[in-house]
């Protein structure tokens, strides 16, 4: 296995009590090594380093990284994406697709869709009917997606699709669901206030949505 030295490399820096913490944080969902953000990327390095120069995107190694149980390996095979972002292509959304759907938590459904699907969404039109696709499932994480999937977008934002995304959930009761109408709403509220303060007008919002979403109006 191409990252089993890594695992290694890890599991030698792990901190039992930031293990504990770590996992208690993530609500024990996953196991963790034990080893904070800025000692797994000084660990882990070299051997991206070592992939920089491909012109393509292994999702072999991916799968290998996801296939651990421990999260900060999901970590690595999420910061070696957003590296090689670049050069993904339209036929990658099925294998995106798989990372979305298992693993599920906040922390990778975040960093995927604001560092991957926010980079395709700009760059293949075909993102859009694909985000469509996704939140017509009863998967509460690809809904997530949807609506947080122009976190980055500031002037580019596409506020029809913007509109669809939040309004196609307004009825929802999850936590994490109505969180990401009203962050979504915030972050484009930097840039056009002024919108998002008619779409609050003539939207009933969730009183979490609403709060998230007028933090700088």
């Amino acid at each position: 296995m191409m990252f089993s030295q890594l695992y290694n490399d890890l599991c030698l820096a792990s901190n039992p009590e930031k293990k504990v913490a770590m996992e208690k944080y993530m609500k024990n969902n996953f196991p963790f090594i034990g080893v904070q953000n800025p000692i797994r990327t000084a660990i882990q390095k070299p051997y991206l380093q070592a992939l920089k120069s491909e012109k393509n995107i292994d999702w072999k190694i991916v799968f290998e990284l996801w296939n651990y149980k421990e999260r900060e390996m999901h970590y690595v095979a999420m910061d070696y994406l957003i590296a090689k972002k670049k050069h993904l292509t339209a036929n990658d959304f099925d294998n995106i697709l798989k990372l979305l759907t298992s693993h599920q938590w906040w922390d990778s459904i975040d960093t995927i869709t604001s560092h991957i699907i926010g980079y395709m969404f700009y760059q293949f039109p075909e993102t859009k009917a694909i985000l469509k696709k996704w939140n017509a499932t009863d998967d509460m994480w690809l809904k997530r997606t949807t609506i947080i999937s122009q976190l980055k977008g500031k002037e580019k934002t596409d506020t029809a699709f913007l509109t669809y995304a939040i309004t196609s959930n307004l009825n929802s009761k999850e936590f994490f669901i109505n969180k990401a109408i009203g962050w979504s709403l915030r972050e484009y509220a930097k840039k056009n206030p002024e919108w998002v303060r008619q779409f609050i007008s003539n939207h009933t919002l969730a009183s979490l949505s609403k709060k998230e979403a007028s933090k700088y109006l």
